[in-house]
């Protein structure tokens, strides 16, 4: 390696400040990252900072100046102060030596500080990596933080939630938007609303969106299904009947066979929830036999008739 004084442009009699400018100097203009396209400056970068690891150090120098070290850093005489140790054996590092196992290549960290050199030579550090070509890096700065999301909550009508009928909200900024329910919504189903949260350094954050479905007042939900109990007359259950049904899409006709007891299941297909896999739910209505309010008349009717049948009979009672 050339003489580092020489390599640097300064003066044996150069002060630290000196040096550290000569430097900062050339580690801009030949640095790997503004030469892609220029391995030569890569290499002269390499020699640069080989020069400065040198200098910078007070000991090495010295022990430069004094003749003990060469331009690599290694010792102009390799077994001085070692007592007179031969064999061939390579000197390890060590408070008497005066250089340590990295000295050999000529690069040591040791009393070497080129944090405040990078920091703001090349935006706080030199690419984010370790450059292989001058054997120094620092680990990348942390990337900006985006903004903080922000937490929404929107109470849906049991209906809604399971029609997926359209939902308007309003922001934290005051503009309102139309939501489309994902299927297979559920209580507690949250939607993300990219770009809608804070504003930080690294981006804007996301709105998040937590879906709350209110209780109805006669639907209740049974997975994909939709369950409800739906009253009906003595008549209707005796001479069947055409009756209004209400579903979750609006009200339907459905038709009920003579002599349909209380408690039969009748099934909608498909009036219920949406299906992640595609498809929804049933509706599955629960007939309930109502008596009429005032049983005067009825009775009077009734007068003389006995239904002797035994209903409970598979019971065992």
């Amino acid at each position: 390696m050339a003489d580092p004084y020489s390599t640097l442009g300064v003066a044996r009699t150069a002060t630290e400040k000196e040096i550290k400018s000569a430097y900062r100097t050339l580690a801009k203009e030949l640095h790997p990252d503004r030469n892609k396209d220029n391995p030569k400056a890569a290499e002269k970068f390499s020699v640069v900072t080989q020069a400065y690891d040198l200098l910078s150090d007070k000991d090495k120098r010295a022990q430069f100046d004094r003749g003990e070290i060469d331009a690599d850093g290694n010792p102009a005489n390799p077994f001085a102060g070692m007592g007179g140790f031969g064999g061939g054996s390579r000197p390890r590092g060590g408070p008497q030596g005066g250089f340590g196992a990295q000295d050999f290549e000529g690069f040591s960290n040791e009393g070497v500080d080129l944090g405040d050199i990078f920091e703001g030579l090349f935006g706080g550090g030199m690419g984010g990596s370790r450059n292989s070509q001058s054997g120094f890096g620092r680990r990348p700065p942390p990337r900006p933080q985006k903004g903080a999301d922000i937490p929404y909550r929107l109470r849906v009508a049991f209906t809604d939630a399971a029609s997926l009928a359209k939902q308007r909200i309003t922001l934290a900024d005051g503009k309102t938007i139309d939501l489309t329910l994902p299927t297979g919504v559920e209580d507690g189903t949250q939607m993300r609303l990219k770009g809608k949260g804070e504003k930080g350094p690294g981006g804007v954050g996301d709105g998040l969106v937590t879906i709350s479905i209110e209780k109805h007042a006669y639907f209740r939900r049974d997975g994909h299904d939709v369950r409800m109990d739906l009253p009906i007359t003595l008549n209707e259950a005796v001479g069947g009947a055409k009756v209004r049904v209400p579903t979750v899409d609006g009200p339907v006709m459905m038709t009920l066979k003579p002599g349909t007891n209380g408690g039969t299941v009748l099934r909608l297909k498909g009036k219920g929830f949406s299906k992640k896999s595609g498809g929804r739910g049933d509706q599955l209505v629960t007939l309930e036999i109502i008596l009429p309010d005032d049983l005067l008349e009825l009775a009077k009717r009734l007068e003389g008739w006995q239904d002797d049948s035994d209903p409970r009979a598979d019971m065992g009672v």
